[in-house]
């Protein structure tokens, strides 16, 4: 068990800034969880098939997918066979092992953003339904690559329909020093989207974040005007958009996994932002998302504060997740 190992040596009983952030932003989901599985082993005096099938009913409640959930469990299984395990007290350790081993394999999955080379245009499409966090989520974002980065950055109002889209997001650039290109309520997006690309390589910014609108009701809609704006795009900025990145409210749980799947379908997802997690119970959704989609989470929402967007850290997250069950 190297790599649950290898979390409590770099993880466990350290206090660092984000080891915190995760810990206070997971604190819902962790509780939840870890109360499940430390109650599952007090019910039982060792290990049986009734004791795997409340396993599979804690992990599945807890936004895991079902494939994954029976993979993780199979895992488990084998693990506790080789080991000739019978006490479920024993049993913790393996089980987020597990978990985030799956997680870990089979691919490399960068939280990175793709950025242009020095002196290049980087343009981000942000997609996503109505009510996620969108908004907030490219104030939040162009904060941190300007404080962490260093970037500069400008913002184009591509949603422009619905009502106080364009509004909140120039509040957000007031607030932020930074200029949003906009345009009218109910105009085309894709005009927007080639006024702001012109006006950043006008100035020479470093990041254009685009806003779109959320419409996934009329899917037929939306995929032609996220065509438009890839090709807009691509006449400016060959190798455009480099990230399109999809805001997911991780409270709407396996709903939030199906809207993922529907974005991919029309659009070509680089990676997930989950936000709200400080807000759920059910922690077990990034998980979902990977299992389902196979695409990276990038960034995940702690809380409501301006620096609470964070870079997602598998080591991170199951210190956060997990750490209740890490003794």
């Amino acid at each position: 068990m190297g790599f649950f190992n290898k979390i409590k040596e770099t993880l466990f009983g350290q206090s660092t800034k984000q080891n915190e952030r995760y810990v206070a932003g997971l604190d819902k989901s962790s509780t939840n969880f870890s109360s499940r599985i430390n109650a599952l082993a007090a019910r039982y005096r060792e290990i049986n098939d009734a004791y795997f099938e409340e396993l599979e009913d804690i992990l599945i409640m807890s936004d895991v997918g079902v494939n994954m959930v029976m993979t993780i469990v199979d895992e488990i299984k084998k693990e506790v066979r080789l080991g000739n395990i019978t006490d479920p007290g024993e049993i913790n350790d393996i089980i987020v092992d597990k978990m985030f081993v799956i997680y870990a394999n089979d691919t490399f999955m960068t939280t990175k953003i793709n950025y242009a080379p020095q002196g290049e245009l980087t343009v981000i499409l942000m997609v996503g339904v109505n009510g996620a966090g969108k908004t907030t989520t490219i104030a939040k974002l162009a904060h941190k690559m300007m404080k962490e980065d260093g970037k500069t950055v400008m913002l184009a109002a591509g949603d422009t329909f619905r009502a106080g889209a364009i509004d909140q997001l120039v509040v957000w650039a007031e607030r932020l020093g930074i200029e949003c290109v906009t345009g009218k309520e109910g105009g085309d997006p894709s005009s927007v989207v080639f006024d702001g690309v012109k006006r950043a390589q006008e100035k020479g910014i470093d990041v254009l974040i685009c806003d779109t609108a959320g419409r996934l009701q009329n899917k037929v809609g939306l995929m032609r005007e996220l065509e438009k704006m890839n090709r807009i795009i691509q006449r400016s900025v060959p190798d455009g958009p480099q990230e399109t990145l999809l805001v997911i409210d991780a409270t709407t749980g396996q709903n939030g996994v199906s809207q993922a799947a529907e974005f991919s379908k029309i659009t070509n997802v680089t990676g997930i932002v989950l936000t709200k997690m400080d807000g759920t119970a059910k922690g077990g959704i990034i998980l979902s998302v990977k299992d389902t989609l196979n695409i990276p989470v990038k960034f995940i929402g702690l809380g409501e504060k301006i620096d609470d967007l964070q870079e997602f850290d598998l080591e991170q997250y199951i210190y956060g997740l997990c750490h209740d069950l890490m003794g």
